[in-house]
């Protein structure tokens, strides 16, 4: 009988030896070949998360080991709802310390400098990872909502790129980009340099946005600034073709004419005085720090030379003949 005992303990451990291998095994054993991902509803527990990747042809195994698993890294209970990357390696252990710890997705949206709220609006509506909401709102509506009623949209959205993970909304997006420019905004204005011929900082917002279109070089923002700055403070319009394609809207074909710079529009910086009524654009920080800190300069003109770069001059003979050089001579 005690022969027995012993053959039945020794049959005991061996089973008990074997399963443990196993289970080692099954908690380092890749869960996938290829890249995918694991879209886990709010409130989903371990039975429907397996249930889940079995739906998506993944071979889960052992419902107990992953119960025990759980049990053994202390995550049973505490598994994070969200998108998940399962990649090409990923072990169950792996995939349960990913959710224990919400390693979810990220996803990105960047905002580009000079775009229009338009243009962000768009953009927007074509993200696939975003909720969308916005498409039956106007802009007005949008503004309320973001605590910012009777202000135009135009110019109060940060350029940058946001992080977001799946299941946010495009409203989302807009609230994060308007707060930071808001804070972008106050602190720029507050390091301003003196003597700015800008009364608010929404005026300074309004020449970034000038400033973010005209040069698509940022060693040159600050120049360009300090021209329209000095056009400012001696009462000379600003004449900048950016403000006119704007002002003619959806009419604008492309081709700016002679008789589009003559057709006034509240934005048409060639028939009226000072700063167009609203921003132009969304401007980056660059823009606006070279709106409130402008390089000293004596020029009144710039004319682009074709690469890009601005010519730029302190007298109207001095513009005529850079024009002469960098355009009319590209345009034979």
């Amino acid at each position: 009988m005690r022969a027995f005992f012993v053959i039945v303990l020794i049959v005991a451990v061996a089973a008990g030896s074997v399963a443990y291998r196993d289970y080692r095994a099954f908690s380092e054993t890749p869960l996938v070949q290829t890249a995918t991902t694991l879209d886990v509803p709010m409130g989903t527990q371990l039975p429907g998360i397996l249930r889940q990747l079995e739906q998506q042809d993944v071979r889960t195994g052992n419902a107990l080991y992953w119960r025990l698993l759980a049990r053994q890294m202390g995550v049973a209970g505490r598994l994070h709802a969200g998108e998940y990357a399962l990649e090409p390696g990923t072990s169950p252990r792996a995939l349960l310390a990913k959710m224990a710890a919400g390693e979810v997705i990220q996803h990105h949206f960047t905002i580009v400098e000079g775009w229009t709220f338009a243009q962000l609006r768009d953009a927007l509506g074509r993200d696939t990872n975003l909720k969308q909401t916005l498409a039956a709102r106007d802009d007005a509506s949008i503004m309320r909502t973001l605590g910012a009623a009777d202000i135009p949209a135009e110019g109060w959205f940060l350029p940058e790129t946001y992080n977001y993970v799946k299941g946010m909304d495009d409203l989302d997006i807009l609230r994060r980009a308007h707060e930071a420019m808001s804070k972008a905004l106050d602190k720029q204005w507050n390091a301003r340099a003196a003597d700015l011929p800008l009364q608010s900082p929404y005026q300074a917002l309004i020449l970034a946005s000038i400033v973010e279109k005209e040069t698509g070089r940022p060693e040159e923002r600050p120049q360009i600034a300090g021209v329209f700055l000095h056009r400012l403070k001696i009462g000379m319009r600003l004449q900048t073709d950016p403000t006119v394609i704007y002002g003619l809207g959806a009419a604008f074909d492309g081709n700016l004419r002679r008789a589009d710079l003559d057709t006034d529009t509240p934005f048409n910086t060639y028939t009226r005085d000072g700063l167009p009524p609203t921003p132009i654009a969304l401007p980056g920080s660059a823009a606006l720090s070279a709106a409130l800190r402008p390089a000293a300069t004596d020029a009144l003109y710039f004319v682009a030379r074709g690469d890009g770069s601005h010519e730029f001059s302190p007298t109207l003979e001095a513009h005529n003949r850079a024009v002469a050089k960098y355009q009319l001579h590209h345009n034979r």
